[in-house]
């Protein structure tokens, strides 16, 4: 036989394969039960698929939102004295943004006091800033629900609450509070702590409960004068042009100072958490994965049923000159077909419920009348989704290698049924 001759042969051969697996697949005549059966591994495949490229999404939208809020409240990096304050910082502000990597610097002061109204109590990490140039390295100034960051102005003592930690105190823009710090004051009754009563300017909500709950703002000059640090600050904040090089910009713009620098930045600050994020989303992977091999491995008693049910016709093909692998492939291909489909709809299920989470949780916390998300238990109050296209991709790919691996074994077995064995009773 000519090549010619072979090709239109092998080309005929694959579409009676195909067809026959198509017809396998949606029976109507004969055992009804075996379709049934069919349409359950397909949704099966598909509630797998769909709640994996859910999930998956999820921790998507929960990590990229935490380092959206995160770095909002923070810079990219940091560089600060390994002793006392930092000096000299103008000479070091500038010569970090002659580093064409760096876009902006800010100076300031941290520092931990405790914050008093009447018989409330808080503590409290004090953040002193100048507003102009912190809003260029942070997004605090996007995040006040009232009052201004510009409203802090040296030696008015304003000071800038989170959200919770206002409501904690019961105070709000334009009340007082007391701050008291840890430096104390020796007088002839003993140590007593300094205190300095301050003016609320301002409430920002960065949607953090960390933050929201036990971070304020105060002019920097205010703060140096609170913790008597004169003309020395904390240390100084950077913003890159590219967030992910911080390790790599912060450390080359120590060395450049002279290398006697305390240096940090956001993945050194967070990188047990974003780790933990990470990790879970593989373990996460892994588990559900297994909810998907398991629908997958349904096809494997779906195609045995219908290689029983379907013996008669297996005998028939074989007498009529089907080979056993065109037998194979028919039982591959209907198998394969399967969990196309169940993949495929579990995709678009999953991706159409990722795209709408949020409102999806909303409305069942309306429904339930219950909050989800305690503000004082996780770190975000919503549940925010990113789809990934590459995690999509992996999800298909995976799911789609196990249903056809789910083929084998049943299409093996069908290619060594013996026509006359089958057809002794019929």
């Amino acid at each position: 036989m000519t090549t010619a001759e072979r090709k239109p042969r092998l080309a005929g051969a694959r579409r009676f394969e195909s067809f026959i697996g198509r017809r396998y697949i949606m029976s109507r005549t004969g055992n009804r039960f075996i379709s049934f059966i069919s349409m359950i591994s397909m949704l099966g495949i598909a509630v797998g698929v769909a709640v994996l490229v859910v999930v998956l999404s999820v921790v998507n939208g929960f990590e990229q939102e935490l380092r959206l809020r995160i770095l909002s409240m923070t810079s990219h990096a940091a560089i600060t004295a390994f002793e006392g304050g930092m000096a000299d910082w103008p000479q070091a502000a500038a010569e970090a943004r002659r580093d064409p990597r760096v876009v902006e610097t800010a100076p300031f002061i941290e520092g931990e006091g405790m914050l008093v109204n009447g018989d409330r109590v808080s503590g409290v990490a004090v953040r002193g800033i100048l507003p102009e140039a912190e809003q260029r390295v942070s997004g605090v100034a996007e995040k006040m629900v009232s009052g201004h960051l510009e409203d802090l102005r040296a030696g008015e003592y304003g000071i800038v609450l989170g959200s919770a930690l206002a409501e904690a105190l019961a105070v709000d823009q334009g009340d007082r509070v007391i701050l008291a710090v840890n430096q104390g004051i020796v007088t002839p009754a003993g140590v007593m702590p300094r205190l300095r009563r301050f003016r609320v300017t301002g409430v920002f909500s960065a949607g953090m409960y960390e933050y929201d709950r036990g971070t304020a703002f105060i002019h920097m000059d205010d703060a140096s004068r609170l913790f008597r640090l004169a003309d020395e600050v904390t240390g100084i904040r950077l913003r890159l042009v590219d967030m992910f090089d911080a390790p790599v910009v912060v450390r080359d713009v120590a060395l450049g100072l002279g290398g006697e620098y305390y240096v940090t930045d956001w993945t050194r600050q967070h990188r047990n958490f974003f780790r933990s994020i990470a990790m879970s989303k593989r373990m996460l992977f892994i588990i559900l994965l297994l909810v998907v091999a398991v629908a997958a491995f349904n096809i494997v008693s779906t195609l045995v049923m219908v290689v029983k049910d379907k013996q008669g016709d297996i005998a028939i093909l074989r007498t009529l000159g089907a080979s056993s692998r065109s037998i194979m492939a028919v039982f591959s291909i209907q198998g394969s077909l399967i969990g196309l489909l169940g993949v495929s709809a579990g995709i678009a299920l999953g991706i159409a419920l990722a795209l709408n989470t949020e409102t999806l949780i909303h409305a069942l916390e309306q429904i339930s009348n219950t909050q989800f998300l305690a503000p004082d238990v996780y770190f975000i109050t919503d549940l925010p989704s990113e789809v990934r296209w590459s995690d999509v991709t992996v999800v298909g790919m995976i799911a789609l290698v196990l249903c056809i691996l789910s083929t084998l074994y049943p299409a093996w077995r069908a290619s060594r049924v013996e026509p006359a064995e089958a057809l002794r009773y019929e």
